[in-house]
């Protein structure tokens, strides 16, 4: 971010394009005519370039001015100070709540562990096969008044809260990408979160949704692009630079199930190195999601797992990125007409929503909205 002097603020992504590229700074210098430290000085907010240079990067990177320069459309808010209550360790990155309490602002930190009894309608009495018979002073859902999503991606619950405001209650279903999709195209949720490429195409999603199912049957939205990679103990204590490592047994993973789009990076990851899934220790030990994964290197029961930087950063793990992923929500054409997906799509549109993707989550939110199908 860049301040000039008042309250016009530019940002860049000059960095995160160039890497994505995969050209190096020394490269880009090259191709514009600009000096490295011209272009780490870029890239580090400390230099505004002219006309000509935008013009000259956007040339070298394919990427419209656009793509790589922005003018905040809002004024971005000053950090505050608060007093932290808390009775377990916090780290830096962590995600919180902030109350005022006697005109004092207090921070609390969250937790994806559950501390009170979660949001529930009724409990199970009894269950034959997959039918479950439920105690409840619920009745019946409101059509479109709840949206069945399932998906992976931690951030999903900022899309909750927001949609709360609509009168729209987001219920996610924690699940891999696979299973997501097997699940919407049996008629079982609303709409289903993936980031799952083809690497024969060189694309997330989208070839792997055609094999599931007729495109005129579905509406596919990106949600946001996230970086996924190596998530690793505070202080990397096993010295892990890159999936080559893996390869070391004094090091411990932690995978994730079949059909997961971070066991397919692992995967791919170890097949580009060499490595067979046999050579790695604790290839065969499943975490159920991203947050627990993560929390299992944080708990020291491994000491890395594929997840994307924002599970690192809720517990203030470090974090070696692999790959720029492609979030998805894909839905059914007729659930895509009711009223909670209008609300969902307003919410996406809305660039204080934007705005908490970035900050706290650390997405890309570029194309955050875009009917992609």
């Amino acid at each position: 971010m860049i301040d000039l002097g008042g309250e016009t603020i530019i940002s860049n992504r000059l960095q995160d394009t160039r890497e994505r590229r995969g050209i190096s700074a020394a490269g880009l210098a090259r191709a514009v005519g600009v000096s490295r430290q011209t272009i780490y000085a870029i890239e580090a907010g400390r230099f505004v370039p002219n006309t000509a240079v935008a013009l000259q990067l956007s040339r070298a990177l394919d990427a419209t001015v656009e793509e790589i320069f922005a003018i905040a459309d809002e004024t971005l808010p000053r950090p505050v100070s608060a007093d932290l209550l808390h009775s377990a360790p916090v780290n830096k990155g962590q995600p919180v709540r902030i109350c005022r309490v006697n005109r004092e602002l207090v921070a609390v930190p969250t937790t994806w562990l559950p501390a009170y009894l979660p949001p529930a309608d009724g409990i199970i009495e009894s269950r034959r096969e997959r039918t479950v018979r439920i105690s409840t002073a619920f009745g019946s859902a409101e059509d479109g008044k709840r949206l069945l999503l399932a998906g992976c991606d931690p951030a999903l619950s900022l899309l909750h809260d927001a949609l709360l405001g609509s009168g729209v209650e987001m219920i996610g279903v924690p699940v891999a990408s696979r299973r997501a999709l097997q699940w919407l195209k049996q008629g079982k949720v609303h709409a289903a979160g993936s980031h799952l490429l083809d690497r024969a195409a060189g694309e997330y999603n989208l070839p792997i949704l055609r094999r599931f199912f007729p495109t005129r049957s579905i509406r596919v939205i990106t949600f946001a692009s996230w970086e996924q990679g190596l998530v690793i103990a505070r202080r990397n204590p096993k010295s892990i630079r890159s999936i080559a490592d893996l390869a070391d047994r004094r090091v411990c993973v932690i995978n994730r199930e079949k059909g997961s789009g971070s066991r397919d990076l692992l995967d791919s990851s170890l097949h580009e190195f060499g490595i067979a899934p046999a050579e790695v220790n604790g290839y065969d030990s499943i975490a159920a999601g991203h947050l627990a994964a993560a929390h299992a290197v944080g708990a020291g029961e491994a000491d890395c797992c594929i997840a994307p930087r924002s599970a690192a950063r809720c517990f203030g793990l470090d974090f070696i990125p692999l790959a720029f992923e492609r979030f998805d929500l894909t839905f059914s054409r007729a659930a895509f007409g009711s009223a909670a997906a209008k609300a969902l799509m307003d919410v996406l549109q809305r660039s204080s929503f934007r705005k908490k993707l970035e900050s706290i989550a650390g997405y890309d939110v570029t194309h955050t909205g875009d009917i992609v199908v």
